[in-house]
Formats: structure tokens, sequence, C-alpha cells
């Protein structure tokens, strides 16, 4: 048996006190009638034994009364745990869930007041020397560290809704690192939170045998809720003027139909769209919005749900730039082509760039959302690399061979991007038989296709190896390749069966050249991302730029100001942010005084999902031996209590030295060491009592 407090054991000297009065007794006389003293003897002797008798039951009673009271405010306890020590120093982990999810309402108030009430309850069930340490979704600093329970209450009444979130399994580590770091011998970790489902917990907790898992769920009403998952432009070029199309996501995370909700499209703050949809329970919904007359410059949207009670999601930001001119760099023999030059010249958005194939910067082809190589011979192995490099970043190169043609030099290039190469000419006059009307690249160029479209036609082509694996564009009779698009990431290859060449074909003239070329140009180029999300821990891609010392990138937005790490990859910049922005919205990248960019942020839409695990499912989630679930009708002081010091006894020592008092009680009232003498027969005597 341990005690809490054993200091209180040195009350027990005042059990010497029950003795002392029962030893030293003032004894008061009393009168006694006889009849017949003849008996005087006998009663005193049997008055004495069971006077006695009495005295001794009553100083049992109180000394054991006594005994119990005393070792009550000791607190005694039975531990399980071999080696423990009373009074020693424990260090206790206590997570306080702070995401979005917190906000809603229960039947008992806000979920993320009671979860701080929690924290506190919890606190005070320790002692006076014990340890504690805070730990939010925002993995903070200041949290890495031990307080004692007044700083640990003024931390919690600090603690504030973040847009941060972390799995289960990054909490629990985080709590395991402090304890071991600062009590090899073990300790408690309790994790106070509503428990959502959506927040990857799919396997058992891995932890310490000596640490000790809590799990405290409050009680969550599940709410309707629709929110915005993702969104994208049709469109990875942007024109100033020019129709766009938006498409939007969204997911509807009830059990039940949502109907009529609205949504609003603003850009730079002025409405562009207003749409309403009805989702059905569990479901996402795909639609588009359009809209039109923007200028050139960076455009800022917002997305804005009306849907009640939950607010925290119903925002959604994006940013992209439309750009004045669109430039394309032409990769030639030394010799202009006339036709490119002609198609490109004919439209003042596409700012055309000529080089010779042996004076290419390669340093500078991300500039050019595409890449035209035309008549080209032989393509050296350094422009084949960098093309193939360029391409993996998301960018377009369009390919048009020479007439006389190295078809192995175009192997190299086109072989790793998984595009077909042209291998032999074939000389044999051919009329293009299909048009495939699914490909992007056709979408709204005709308002109605005619039966017999007039299509190009070739007297000679290159039979181009692998063609199958690609997206035609325009298909020869048995389905050979005319004009195919393949697909590298997020990059595009196009490539041509024939020259831009009178000898070879037609196609340089007809009518489909200069649309085709066009949407090739305009679904060219690497976008940035809409948006970004906060949190994921990924680095943000933005425009080529240089920080230099006098000019450092900063991300800025009302007032709140970081300093991002900057990083040049693969010829293009990324920031890393880590866990420096807190809150969505957009942020001005800005070079010195000059704004380069508006980048978006959005919370992770995992919070959206207001359904929750139940008890019975976390319980599976603990290791059997060092983890429990603590129900939200169970008491916490107890639960811990028994999990901090296992039988405890006082509450037993508290009922027996009660019983005992009664003892002393009914022992003085009701025992009665005599009974009724005649008095006739004793005229008078005294006796002592």
């Amino acid at each position: 048996m341990h005690f809490i407090y054993p200091a209180f054991l040195f009350a027990l000297a005042s059990l010497a006190i029950p003795v002392i009065v029962h030893l030293y007794n003032f004894r008061r006389y009393q009168k006694v009638q006889f009849s017949n003293v003849q008996f005087l003897k006998q009663l005193q002797e049997q008055q004495a034994s069971r006077r006695n008798i009495k005295e001794r039951l009553i100083l049992a009673s109180r000394l054991l009364a006594l005994l119990f009271l005393v070792l009550a405010f000791a607190r005694p306890y039975i531990s399980r745990q071999d080696g423990a020590v009373a009074g020693q120093q424990r260090n206790v982990s206590i997570f306080v869930d702070n995401s979005y999810s917190m906000q809603t309402l229960n039947s008992e108030g806000n979920l993320l007041d009671q979860a701080k009430q929690k924290a506190k309850e919890i606190a005070a069930q320790y002692g006076m020397n014990d340890r504690f340490q805070l730990l939010t979704h925002n993995f903070e600093g200041k949290h890495q560290r031990l307080l004692s329970r007044d700083e640990f209450f003024d931390a919690v009444d600090e603690v504030k809704v973040s847009g941060q979130n972390r799995d289960l399994s990054q909490i629990v580590a985080r709590q395991q690192q402090l304890l071991k770091s600062n009590a090899p011998g073990g300790g408690d970790v309790y994790i106070v939170s509503d428990f959502q489902r959506n927040s990857s917990i799919n396997k058992i907790i891995g932890a310490d045998k000596s640490i000790n898992i809590n799990l405290i769920p409050l009680k969550a009403n599940n709410l309707p809720n629709v929110a915005v998952d993702s969104v994208w432009l049709l469109s990875a070029v942007h024109k100033p003027g020019d129709e766009e199309k938006l498409v939007v996501k969204l997911h509807n995370y009830a059990d039940r139909e949502a109907t009529g909700i609205p949504l609003k499209l603003f850009i730079n703050k002025e409405q562009k769209a207003l749409a309403s949809f009805t989702i059905a329970p569990r479901a996402t919904l795909t639609d588009t919005l359009t809209f039109s007359g923007l200028k050139a410059g960076w455009q800022q949207g917002e997305l804005q749900l009306q849907d009640n009670p939950i607010t925290f999601d119903n925002s959604f930001y994006l940013a992209f730039n439309v750009s004045p001119q669109m430039p394309v760099l032409i990769i030639d023999n030394g010799t202009e082509n006339l036709f490119i030059k002609a198609a490109l010249g004919a439209d003042k958005f596409f700012k055309a760039d000529r080089v010779p194939e042996g004076n290419v910067d390669y340093t500078g082809l991300n500039k050019y959302g595409l890449v035209v190589l035309t008549d080209v011979k032989s393509i050296s192995a350094g422009l084949a690399r960098e093309l193939g490099a360029y391409v993996k970043k998301g960018n377009t190169l369009a390919i048009f061979p020479a007439v006389d043609a190295d078809v192995a030099s175009y192997k190299i290039l086109l072989q790793p991007l998984g595009a077909a190469w042209p291998q032999r000419v074939i000389t044999n006059e051919v009329k293009a038989s299909k048009l495939n009307l699914q490909n992007p690249l056709f979408r709204e160029v005709f308002d109605a296709m005619p039966q017999n479209p007039d299509l190009p036609s070739a007297k000679k082509y290159y039979d181009l190896s692998g063609a199958g694996r690609g997206e035609g564009i325009i298909s020869l009779p048995g389905g050979e390749a005319f004009w195919s698009g393949y697909k590298n990431g997020g990059g595009t290859v196009y490539v041509s069966a024939v020259p831009l060449n009178d000898d070879f074909s037609n196609l340089q003239r007809h009518g489909l050249f200069v649309p085709v070329l066009y949407r090739i140009a305009l679904l060219s180029g690497h976008d940035l991302p809409l948006f970004n999300t906060l949190g994921s821990g990924e680095s943000v891609e933005t425009v080529p730029l240089r920080s230099t010392e006098k000019e450092v990138l900063k991300l800025s937005r009302d007032g709140y100001e970081i300093i991002p790490d900057v990083r040049q990859q693969d010829g293009s910049t990324r920031l890393y942010v880590a866990d420096q922005l807190q809150q969505p919205g957009l942020y001005n990248l800005k070079k010195g005084d000059s704004t380069a960019a508006i980048l978006a942020f959005n919370d992770n839409r995992r919070e959206s999902d207001l359904s929750y695990f139940t008890p019975a499912e976390l319980q599976k989630l603990l290791p059997s031996n060092s983890g429990k679930v603590i129900g939200a009708n169970k008491p916490i002081a107890s639960v811990i209590n028994e999990a901090n010091y296992d039988t405890q006894l006082w509450k037993l020592c508290i009922i027996l030295a009660l019983i005992f008092l009664a003892a002393e009680i009914a022992l003085i009232r009701f025992y009665k060491t005599g009974g009724s003498i005649a008095a006739s027969q004793v005229t008078s005597t005294q006796t002592t009592q």
C-alpha cells in the first residue's frame, strides 16, 4: 500500500490523546440507594468488570476512528504499477483539438470551449508538482515544453480555432517525443477531440507501453454541410476579354440531400457568376461557371457558398494571371517557316520568337508556354534532353518534321516521352478520313459538323511508330496517325506525320491548320495552380523569380507578412511556407515593393465532413494494454484517479472512520454497566462511575 500524501501520517501521533484521556479521566461519584448491603461487594465487582469492557471498547472505537481519518487525509492506494513511487512528479501531455470542426455546437455549447474545460479538469486531478504539456494542431514552439498547472490553465485559455489539421498518429508521436525526452519512465497522454472520421485514422495507434493514451471524444452533432472541394479552368492560357470556363467540384458531406445551394463567383471583388445546385447525399457534383470581361493582370477569385449552420468552409479562393501576350518559341533550321509565321502573326496575342536549332537558350525555355519544332533535320542530343525536360514540367511541344528528317534523332527525343516518332516516308497519295471531335482541341471550334468534311490530304507522309498510344487529332484511313497528341505527365507532345511543305501535304494551307494550331497554343503551357492547400507540407510553385539580399520575396496579406524559403528547381521557382501561413485567403507575393504574383490558399477540406467515430470504434484503434476511451458520461476525475493510483482506499477510510464514530456513540448511549438493584436492601452507599 502507498500514500499520495504520506506527510499526513505524522498526525497518527494524535492517537495518544484518547489513550491519555482514558487513563486520566476524572471520575465522578454518584449516590446509589441499597436496601441490603450484603450484595454490595458483589455489585461493585460486577460493575467494575462491565465498566472496563465498555471503556476499552469506546477507546478502541475512538482510536480506530481517528486512525482511519488520518489515513483518509494521507490518501492510501494499492498500486498495480511496479516500482511506483508515491509523490513522484508526473508528466502529462494534453492535446486540445482546435480545428474548424470544433466550432460546431451541441446541447452544451461550443465544442472548443468544452475541450478547453476538459483539459483543465484533467490537470486539476494531478498534484501541484506535476508538469503538463499543452498541444494543439498548430504544433507551436511554445507548446513544446512542460508547464506548471497554473501556467497550463493560462495557456489553455489562449487556444483559438486554427485551420491546421494533423493526423492522430502525428499528434501521438509528438506527445510521446516530449514525454520520453523529459520522463524516460513514461507519462500520460490525453487527446480531447470530436474525432472526425476523415482524420486519417486507419490503423492501431502505436505507443510506448510506458505511456498511457486516453481518448476523450466530445459529443458532436452530425450537421449538414456542403463545400467546394476543388476548381480548375478549362484553358491553361487566359486572354484579356475572352470567355473563361471554371469547373467547380461541390461535395455534399451530409446524409441527406442538399437542395438549392447558392454559389457566387467573385473576380476582383466583382460578381461574375451565380448558380444554384442540388446535390444528392454523400455525393459530389461537377458543374461549369462561365464568365468573361477580364483585363490583363492577376485575377483574385473567390467562390462563396451560402450553407448554414456550418460556415468555416463557405469560401474558396483562387488566383490566376491573364497575360497580355503569350510567348511562343519557334525552333527551325535557320530558315523561317512562313506558314507558322503567318498563323501566329495573325493574332497579336501570340508573341512568336524564332531561333535556329543550334542557338537555343536552354535556360529560357520555361518562359514559353509552347515550343514549335519545325523543319529541323537532326535534333542534337542536348536539344533533345532539354526539350524532354521542358515537356515533363507540364509544357507543350509541337513537332513538324523536316522533309529529310534524321528519324534516329527524332526517336531519341520522342521515345522517352511516350510519343510516336517518324520512321520512314510512305509515298502514297491519301486523304485524311477522320477528325477526333472528342479531342479538347476541337471543343467549341465547330458550330455544326458537315457529314462529309473536307479534310487535309497527303502525297506522302511519315509512318509514325507507336501512333496508337496517342490521342488522335486527324487520322488517315486504317487508323494511321496524321496528327496526334501524346500526354507525358502534365505536358503534351503534338506530332505531325507531314512536314509543312507542299511536296508532302496541303495541311499548312488547309482551313483546319490555323484553328488547330491556335487551340494547341491556347491549351498549352504550364499553368500555375489556381490554389494551394494550407498544411499540406508541399512546396508552392510560382512564376520564375530570383530573390536577392536587397529584394527578398515576401508573402503578405492584411498586414501579415512572412519570408518563405525560396528554391530554384528545374527552372521554376518554388516557395516553402511550412506552417507559417495559418489563415486561408489571397496573398501577394512581393519582390521588393512590386507584386510579382498572387497566390491563393485554402484550408484542407477534411474538416468539412462532420461525421465522427464512436467510442467503440476508437477503442479498437488503441493498444490493448496502454490505452482507453473515456466516454462523455464518465466522470474524468474518477477515471484519472483510477488510472493514476489504481485502487484508492481513502473513501473506504472515511467510511470506516464514520462507522467507528457511530460505534462509539452507540457504546456510550446503549451499553449499560449494571441492572437495577432493589433500593430497599441498601440504604446508601457511594460508588464510582
